[in-house]
């Protein structure tokens, strides 16, 4: 029977259920994928409490990444086949059993990729080769700053970082997690008993850093502005600091939230800075992300880039994995499983 995730209101984990679906089919230039992994990304879960935009009306299905095989062809595709193994980058509702996605949108996945690494690639490593490379030109002399480093787009920029021959790399975290980070040959942070920028302008001999990447948002943004060098770029693509949890009140979320800075253009301007805002659910020029997508699948094959997915959990134990993903924090993918890894074939 088909199913999927639905987000049924703007609340708590109790908000997300499994449903069952009439089965779709695909239209003109689309395929329809029987899904084996669906990503699950922290911007479902600020979806869910209405935090986060742009999402659909509720009741709605999250989901924009999904890995499986091709189980129906809509009329004038020629470029797959039945049975082929996929991944495909979806603009929303990609947490089901079955999806259809326009095939621009869709690549086939190499014999030596499993689906869960390729599950891992449409959101996280899409977005942190978008911000590195696409928007920042990033190259072997320049200094990146991540935050969130022992997550999953962290980890991502950090292996970007090291196949690009980055050296000056700095990422914060919890200090558990600091292993992770140095791993990739970057320098930790303590994210909660040191000081990013004072660490940062020290090692830098007070000029900053050319890139910035900050989940986090909010108040933290200004932080994260103060030590990008001139020339240097900011981008923001998340908004952590609203999410709230155990220790942090929805009052403080929602103050979190409107703390976010307004930047003057003006300043910018006359201190040579950027700063980009980031959201690949949005990205609608499908050339520029087919080919991003093309090079993160060769870095792969190639053994730059590890995918690290860090729990799947059954698709009907979504609440749980919603849970989770709120207490770990800066964690790798969390990917929702719908049907096995069977090899091939269609149900």
């Amino acid at each position: 029977m088909p199913r999927r995730v639905v987000i049924n209101k703007a609340g708590g984990v109790s908000a997300i259920t499994v449903q069952s679906m009439d089965m779709p089919e695909p239209k003109e230039g689309e395929v329809r994928i029987r899904v084996v992994f669906a990503g699950i990304n922290f911007a479902d879960l600020l979806m869910r409490m209405g935090f986060y935009n742009p999402r659909p009306p509720y009741p709605f299905t999250p989901g924009y990444e999904v890995s499986g095989y091709i189980d129906a062809l809509g009329p004038g595709v020629t470029s797959f086949t039945l049975g082929q193994r996929v991944v495909a980058a979806m603009r929303n509702g990609g947490q089901a059993s079955h999806v259809t996605c326009v095939a621009s949108r869709v690549l086939a996945v190499p014999d030596n990729i499993s689906l869960k690494s390729a599950a891992a690639i449409p959101v996280i490593y899409l977005t942190a080769h978008h911000m590195l490379h696409h928007l920042g030109h990033m190259d072997k002399d320049h200094s990146v700053l991540i935050h969130g480093g022992a997550g999953g787009v962290g980890i991502a920029a950090l292996q970007l970082c090291k196949w690009a021959g980055v050296d000056k790399v700095w990422a914060t975290s919890s200090a558990p997690k600091h292993d992770v980070i140095k791993q990739y040959g970057a320098r930790a942070i303590d994210r909660h008993n040191e000081n990013f920028v004072d660490i940062v302008r020290k090692e830098t001999d007070g000029r900053g850093v050319d890139h910035v990447l900050d989940p986090i948002g909010g108040e933290h943004l200004k932080r994260s502005l103060s030590v990008v060098a001139e020339g240097g770029r900011l981008y923001t693509y998340g908004l952590s600091a609203a999410a709230p949890t155990s220790k942090r009140s929805l009052l403080k979320a929602i103050f979190a939230m409107r703390k976010t800075p307004k930047f003057d253009p003006l300043r910018l301007m006359t201190r040579n800075r950027s700063v980009f805002g980031v959201h690949m659910g949005t990205w609608t020029d499908e050339a520029v992300m087919q080919t991003q997508l093309n090079r993160i699948l060769s870095g792969i094959e190639e053994g730059h880039l590890d995918p690290t997915v860090d729990s799947i959990f059954p698709a009907e134990k979504v609440q749980d994995a919603h849970q989770y993903i709120h207490d770990a924090k800066n964690i790798g993918k969390v990917l929702l499983q719908f049907s096995p890894d069977d090899g091939g074939g269609l149900e």
